[in-house]
């Protein structure tokens, strides 16, 4: 058979995606001792769940045959989703047939154009795909970072509904969400809190209720809960979703969630299932498999000197998806189910495995895996930054953008470096240097002889990256300077100080921004301005540029002679607005002076 035009060009991208170390191939079965799969106390297969689904199959057959509307599974799933709501606390509940299903109609049947979403940037895709599908204005908050999403949730938009999206147990990462923190955001600015338990089901919480259970939220703030998200088929071991929520809510997503009303039921083996699954869950047995999966957790995370995750998610960072990959094959070939985690589910450069421990491990399979695991890390071909088994975290860059070229990003840098010196150790990093004028050179004279890396690239041209590369017949390699950023991150300082040249939307290259190479990093950041009339609208424009891209400042630094309306206007954006005059001599000693007197150490404080 010939290929057509779209098979070619199909063949070239999955070309490009193999040469990445990004191209995923299905497995047959899953093979080896299991690491991998979301069966986190070992229901799959438990004797109840098996036999509660055979019956069904003899009772009611394959298949629900309809939707739930017209009939489908609607004995069955309604005995499960009481179960469920009785299980967890709440009013009512719905069965969908996935997460993906749960996420898509609920988000969509809440909200649409002229209502805001505000969600946490790890936040599963299907959370994710159900935002932009719903038509609201959609808004990023940094990853577990209540006071983000605040002041996402109070900015000016049209009179709607609000929603605060996040996960319970975030499934990359293994971290848990601040529920009590952003469940008080959602009372004071007026917003619907919406908790996808997809991964803390079962696992966290008083009887395995999940991560909502298990946090200690105010009264005043638990209204604000709009639903939950239960998964079936991971803690659980069947498949489906249940949306946990008011008896209201369930009657309305009945009617308007698309995904509910446009698909075929579950099968009632699968209600079935589910309803003996919550009973193991929520008895003595299931405390009992919930205590040797956070033993077993425990075990393994001393093993490999990372730090106890709350659930049974333990990342291992490798940073290369190639190298991740390499690591996974390698513990494969040792019996070792072990999958990595590579972009686009993860951002570039942090690429890793993704441990899952089970209940049902014993000793000997955790030793088994941390030897090999450690072996596979070390004779992998390609030797990352030392990031693989260090508990102590990378440093967090601290990126000091400015709205222009000469705007006092250099002063401004020096600057967070005495302020961050006060908290632990401190290097300062210029990513690539333009011009004859040496940045770092400035930054160790006005800090007495900081810790400094050099450049990864320079340029004599003093113009933008991209620019100043041409000139100088070359180009700046985007993967080697993600690599030299990983090696400034692992250099043992707390602070990392990062000054990009020029101002926030200057070219890196002729197709990228250099916001856009920060922001999937996630930094905090330091916006520098000039202060003065005129500038007010540039300043504003850059502040919407990071805002695009999910970003904020942790404060904006003006610089130049005091304006106080510009101030005024200004500070119902940031969070914090510091004023810089200028000083004379500009020196170690009147700089240091400065950030002592205007309490700039703040930003760094732990």
């Amino acid at each position: 058979m010939i290929p057509s035009p779209l098979d070619a060009e199909l063949h070239a991208a999955l070309a490009e995606l193999e040469a990445g170390g990004l191209l995923r191939a299905e497995p047959a079965e899953a093979h080896g001792l299991d690491f991998t799969s979301s069966d986190y106390l070992g229901l799959r297969s438990h004797p109840a769940v098996v036999s509660a689904m055979a019956a069904a199959l003899e009772a009611s057959g394959a298949g629900s045959g309809a939707s739930r509307l017209l009939g489908g599974s609607a004995g069955p799933a309604r005995a499960a989703e009481r179960a469920a709501a009785d299980w967890v606390g709440s009013e009512d509940a719905l069965l969908f047939a996935s997460g993906y299903h749960a996420n898509l109609g609920l988000v969509g049947a809440l909200v649409g154009r002229g209502d805001t979403i505000v969600s946490d940037r790890l936040c599963h895709a299907s959370l994710i795909d159900a935002a932009r599908l719903s038509r609201a204005t959609v808004l990023v908050f940094d990853h577990n970072d209540p006071e983000h999403a605040e002041a996402l949730l109070r900015k000016p938009a049209p009179e709607g509904r609000k929603l605060l999206l996040t996960e319970g147990l975030f499934s990359m990462d293994g971290d848990v969400a601040p529920l009590p923190e952003l469940a008080a955001v959602a009372r004071r600015t007026g917003a619907w809190l919406i908790v996808d338990e997809a991964h803390s089901t079962g696992v966290l919480g008083p009887a395995g209720r999940g991560a909502w259970a298990a946090a200690d939220v105010a009264p005043e703030d638990r209204d604000r809960l709009a639903a939950r998200i239960l998964t079936g088929g991971k803690a659980l071991g069947v498949s489906g979703a249940f949306v946990a929520s008011s008896a209201a809510m369930r009657t309305w997503l009945l009617n308007r969630a698309r995904t509910q009303l446009f698909t075929t039921a579950p099968p009632p083996a699968v209600c079935a299932g589910l309803q003996a699954a919550i009973a193991i869950c929520g008895s003595e047995e299931g405390d009992a498999a919930r205590a040797r999966l956070r033993a077993n957790a425990k075990i393994l995370a001393d093993k490999l000197g990372r730090k106890t995750p709350p659930g049974a998610i333990l990342p291992v960072p490798v940073g290369d998806a190639g190298r991740a990959v390499a690591v996974a094959e390698r513990l494969a070939g040792k019996g070792l189910d072990v999958r990595a985690v590579r972009p686009p589910t993860v951002p570039k450069g942090t690429a890793r495995l993704r441990v899952v421990v089970h209940a049902q491990h014993s000793q000997a399979e955790l030793e088994h895996l941390r030897a090999e695991l450690l072996t596979g890390l070390t004779d992998s071909r390609e030797q990352a930054p030392p990031l693989s088994l260090d508990p102590t975290p990378l440093a967090r860059p601290f990126v000091v953008f400015g709205t222009d070229t000469d705007v006092g990003k250099t002063v401004a840098s020096a600057a967070c470096v005495l302020a961050a010196s006060a908290d632990g150790p401190t290097t300062y990093w210029k990513p690539v240097q333009t011009g004859d004028f040496s940045d770092t050179l400035e930054v160790q004279r006005l800090t007495g002889d900081c810790r400094v890396l050099p450049p990864a690239f320079e340029f004599p041209l003093p113009a933008s990256p991209h620019e100043a590369a041409a000139a100088a017949g070359s180009a700046v390699d985007l993967e080697a300077l993600r690599r030299a950023l990983l090696h400034a991150r692992a250099q043992g300082s707390k602070h990392l100080i990062v000054e990009p040249a020029g101002g926030l939307c200057v070219p890196l290259t002729d197709d990228v921004l250099t916001v856009d190479w920060f922001a999937p990093l996630r930094p905090t950041c330091l916006m520098v301005a000039r202060s003065g009339l005129g500038t007010l609208n540039h300043t504003l424009l850059s502040l919407e540029a990071l805002a695009a891209r999910g970003m904020r400042p942790d404060a904006l630094l003006m610089i130049g002679d005091p304006h106080p309306s510009n101030r005024a206007t200004l500070a119902r954006v940031v969070p914090r607005v510091f004023e810089l005059p200028r000083l004379e001599p500009l020196s170690h000693e009147t700089l240091a002076a400065w950030v002592r007197a205007s309490l700039f150490t703040a930003l760094f404080e732990s």
